[in-house]
């Protein structure tokens, strides 16, 4: 489709990918595939919708209303087969913020929180800057797939007298969109313990043809009340910027706390602009959605076969879901600070850097291949041509 292949210019645009390039990686020819946003134009209908409403010329206070709750619910309905009560809906400005006021309502400082290593380094920050303290179970990388080491997850709950959980899920970097069985041991560990579960689902949308998402509340009416859900459309519509997100919280004294916390910071209101996308892209964005999820499908493959043909030195974890690869760079023999300068001096390739998602992504380094195929083209050709050279 020629909405996924076009090629629009985001410099001057205060883009964080594109205008903050040059400074962060030292150079002005780095082409960047590093921060999780889409270098593709939103869908139509939320391109026309927003327009309408800045045609209209008067922005002031905006509100949710019942409308808003049914796109939400029957989005989900029709995604991820979750039907919700809408009055457990929480309105927020992103999922970060959220974490935030998660942590800061339902747990106590010196808490103990348990996340599961390499993940999305605002993980770390929100345990950290309300001083609770980060308990981590890593995953295992076993062949080309991570999987969940339960007993150490288990053992370190018991052990730490862990009060909550933050679920990556699909999982940021690592890709994988965890499975029912999965997620039943997680969830049934939690409740055996009584540890909250705080599920980010921001990449919900985003699971691969031969996989399914599965809210990890949707499994049973007690896991629901043990859990508190992130999700929002940012991710799946490219609409980050908009900054808009919702939690779903079905037990009523959580979601009181969480309201009271929202309300306690002065965040009781949602952009405009952000419920506008919301409603034209829960509305009308699944055919886009669905010719995205394509797209990054083949981008997913067309890496992974030029990486196994024409180079031994890194290999691609193949991603279930997210539009995020995971590079282990570690038969290239060198130390982090030594990898993140070859990506960007001899490739010229802005990458994310695997150490920042915790000291479980020594050797990796994340790519972001939500683009064109020619820009994705060159930057993997800039990265084999590089590698080939070093080997050489």
């Amino acid at each position: 489709m020629s909405r996924f292949t076009e090629l629009t210019d985001r410099t001057g645009t205060r883009s964080v990918k594109w205008d903050m390039a040059a400074s962060l990686f030292q150079s002005e020819s780095i082409l960047p595939m590093w921060v999780a946003d889409m270098d593709f134009k939103a869908p139509e209908s939320v391109i026309d919708a927003l327009t309408e409403r800045a045609a209209h010329g008067i922005f002031g206070y905006t509100m949710t209303d019942k409308l808003i709750e049914g796109y939400i619910s029957e989005w989900l309905r029709k995604r991820h087969s979750w039907s919700i009560n809408e009055e457990w809906l929480t309105y927020s400005p992103g999922v970060i913020p959220s974490l935030h006021m998660m942590v800061q309502a339902l747990t106590e400082k010196d808490d103990h929180i348990l996340i599961q290593t390499p993940v999305y380094p605002p993980f770390y920050s929100v345990i950290k800057q309300h001083d609770r303290n980060i308990i981590e179970n890593p995953l295992m990388l076993k062949g080309e797939r991570y999987e969940i080491d339960f007993e150490d997850f288990e053992n370190k709950i018991v052990k730490n007298n862990v009060k909550a959980f933050i679920l990556c899920n699909p999982h940021n970097p690592v890709g994988r969109v965890w499975d029912k069985s999965e997620l039943e041991e997680m969830a049934q560990i939690c409740l055996k313990h009584d540890v909250l579960i705080f599920s980010d689902e921001i990449h919900a949308d985003l699971t691969f043809s031969e996989y399914q998402h599965i809210p990890i509340a949707s499994l049973s009416k007690e896991i629901n009340h043990q859990t508190v859900t992130c999700m929002s459309p940012t991710k799946s519509f490219n609409l980050a910027g908009l900054q808009v997100s919702y939690l779903i919280t079905a037990d009523e004294g959580k979601r009181k706390s969480l309201k009271d916390m929202f309300n306690s910071q002065g965040m009781f209101m949602i952009n405009t602009m952000g419920i506008t996308a919301l409603e034209a892209a829960y509305q009308q964005g699944e055919e886009w959605l669905d010719g995205l999820l394509a797209t990054v499908e083949n981008h997913r493959d067309y890496v992974i076969d030029r990486f196994q043909n024409e180079t031994d030195l890194v290999d691609i974890i193949k991603p279930e879901g997210t539009y995020l690869l995971w590079m282990d760079c570690r038969k290239m023999g060198l130390d982090q600070s030594e990898l993140k300068k070859f990506m960007q001096s001899n490739a010229k390739v802005g990458l994310n850097d695997g150490v920042s998602f915790g000291e479980a992504g020594k050797g990796f380094m994340r790519m972001n291949i939500a683009c064109p195929k020619a820009t994705l083209e060159e930057g993997v050709d800039r990265i084999i041509h590089a590698l080939q050279q070093y080997k050489g």
